[in-house]
């Protein structure tokens, strides 16, 4: 192929992937702009730009659709779940990666297919058992499936990063008479800050996002997350379409002000051990 030829492919190449960026961004921006207009705007234009920018929905959504108690079950699921998920990941992934002991095949398998198994699969029986148990429908109902969901790939995302860590370190620091939960703590975890990064980031995205086990086990309105309330949001209120997509803004903004500024780390922290066997 001639040098033409090279430059028409990438140009073409470009100006494909240019259209398929602006495609994905395109929403975020018309979500932004739209939540600014009126619902009278909004019906007679759904592309145009707003003439004159209101905050009113903003308002309408914490004021009549208490969106700061949505706002607050989702954090408070966020803010527990995920650091309970990293240091059980860590520990889980540091002794399948540093041990041989009696059954570690089968308690690998047992992790594996909690990747494997569709986890939506699992809502009904766990309605059951939560009902049963009279666990359903608190503020600490969602942690333990939270968990547990997010557990297995969290576990050998950190299995496969500390595969590539040295164990001459923890050699050192037992020589220097370091215990072996000091060397777990102070020496190995600090080396996993990579990972930790990523496997946080990772969790509270899937967290703040989850919605199928937020709907079936809780029904209070004060302990709906954001998903949750967005559904009801939109029907008892389904001519508010403006106030929807502020809701919507409000929802979305924190994981996508997390991807842009981490984004480099959760693509680093997903490949980690990929390339050494």
């Amino acid at each position: 192929m001639n040098k033409l030829g090279v430059r028409l492919v990438g140009t073409v190449t470009n100006a494909l992937v240019m259209l398929f960026s602006l495609s994905a961004i395109f929403p975020l921006i018309w979500m932004g702009y739209t939540s600014l207009k009126t619902n009278k705007e909004f019906s007679l234009n759904i592309v145009n730009l707003p003439t004159k920018p209101v905050l009113d929905n903003y308002v309408s959504a914490f004021d009549v659709g208490d969106l700061s108690s949505a706002l607050f079950s989702s954090s408070f699921n966020a803010v527990i779940s995920v650091p309970l998920i990293v240091l059980f990941s860590f520990v889980i992934g540091y002794f399948f990666s540093r041990f041989n002991f009696r059954g570690k095949p089968l308690l690998m398998a047992v992790l594996m297919l909690g990747m494997l198994i569709p986890v939506h699969s699992l809502l009904v029986p766990l309605f059951v058992q939560l009902n049963t148990l009279g666990m359903l429908d608190h503020r600490l109902t969602l942690l333990l499936p939270y968990i547990a969901i997010n557990l297995p790939l969290t576990s050998f995302l950190f299995l496969s990063f500390i595969r590539d860590i040295p164990a001459e370190i923890e050699e050192a620091a037992y020589i220097d008479g370091s215990t072996f939960d000091r060397t777990l703590f102070t020496v190995v975890f600090p080396v996993c800050m990579p990972m930790i990064a990523t496997a946080t980031i990772l969790n509270v995205l899937h967290t703040w996002n989850e919605m199928p086990f937020a709907l079936i086990l809780n029904k209070s309105a004060e302990l709906f997350t954001l998903p949750v309330w967005l559904t009801f949001f939109s029907s008892q209120y389904s001519t508010d379409y403006t106030g929807k997509i502020a809701g919507l803004v409000i929802t979305s903004l924190p994981t996508v002000i997390l991807y842009l500024f981490f984004s480099q780390k959760i693509m680093n922290g997903m490949t980690a051990g990929a390339v050494k066997g």
